[in-house]
């Protein structure tokens, strides 16, 4: 998820600074798909076991937020939607911050082999690297490829939460990383739309820059073709069922509708309208993600 929190003015570091560090919102999505990765697992974990394998695949993912930003202090310095962030703002330094990312790095991935297993320990350490080395310094800044590859990292949280029940990978497990995997380049690129001058900025190849925007609107659509079937595909696993399969098919056929309307746009329609189809697309991508993962939760829950 898209990271599109305002901070506040620089001054004196407080608290909130280095919870800001951790990138909350985009972590409580985290701790969202992992955790019903975990609970519709077939294996049924202890509730306290389950309790500290979330919270520790949390810690991790904040972990990987520190990191990004220690390393995108530079870019979020130029960006007008992350210049407040407390190490350009200069509220938090880029040492405080690399230090507080290696050691919840270090602490969640210990403590999660500990309290479920080491292999699902091995993948939250394996998505930290992905995400702070292979996405942010890499990825981010070399090809206009970096939403598509580096969403992976945002991707692997339910299948970190269903090794810890079960310890191992299934074709439940990968569907649910496909389905935010293909949903993560849309959904970017949709901010990216309206966003294109803050990358530009920044010297982020993202594709808005590098192809423009009607290449961009394209893609967006294609994507949401893509999707719909892995998100379709998930309701006939064990998984699934009538409540999550309505759900699916309701949101794709709603996400490739609008995913139509933004690709027919111009410019001049873009422009002239404060990116309103562009705006609502994205808004609509935040609702599709959690809509299909609570409707997987509802769907275990009442098990029919």
């Amino acid at each position: 998820m898209a990271d599109t929190t305002t901070y506040e003015t620089p001054g004196e570091a407080q608290f909130g600074d280095y919870v800001a560090l951790l990138k909350p919102r985009v972590m409580s999505l985290v701790v969202f798909t992992a955790f019903v990765g975990l609970i519709v697992a077939p294996v049924h974990l202890h509730p306290l076991v389950a309790f500290c394998s979330v919270l520790f695949i949390a810690i991790g993912g904040g972990a990987s937020g520190a990191l990004n930003m220690w390393y995108d202090a530079d870019i979020d310095a130029v960006m007008r939607r992350t210049k407040g962030r407390p190490i350009p703002s200069g509220r938090v330094t880029g040492g405080e911050a690399l230090g507080l990312g290696l050691a919840l790095s270090g602490i969640s991935v210990m403590m999660l082999g500990l309290s479920a297993n080491w292999f699902a320990a091995g993948f939250l350490a394996f998505t930290i690297f992905f995400y702070a080395v292979i996405y942010t310094m890499w990825l981010k800044r070399s090809t206009p490829q970096n939403i598509v590859i580096g969403g992976a990292a945002g991707a692997f949280p339910p299948m970190i939460g269903w090794a810890c029940a079960t310890g191992g990978i299934s074709i439940e497990s990968l569907l649910m990383f496909a389905l935010i995997f293909f949903w993560t380049p849309p959904h970017f690129w949709a901010l990216a739309l309206f966003m294109k001058e803050d990358y530009h900025n920044a010297g982020v190849p993202m594709l808005t820059v590098t192809h423009g925007r009607q290449v961009t609107r394209r893609h967006i659509f294609a994507y949401t073709l893509v999707l719909a079937p892995f998100a379709i595909w998930l309701g006939l696993t064990s998984v699934g069922g009538p409540i999550y399969l309505t759900a699916a098919v309701v949101l794709n056929a709603l996400f490739i509708w609008r995913g139509w309307q933004v690709m027919r746009r111009t410019d001049e329609q873009s422009y002239g309208d404060g990116h309103k189809a562009e705006k609502s697309f994205f808004k609509l991508s935040l609702y599709y993600l959690f809509a299909h993962f609570a409707a997987l939760l509802i769907q275990h829950w009442v098990g029919v």
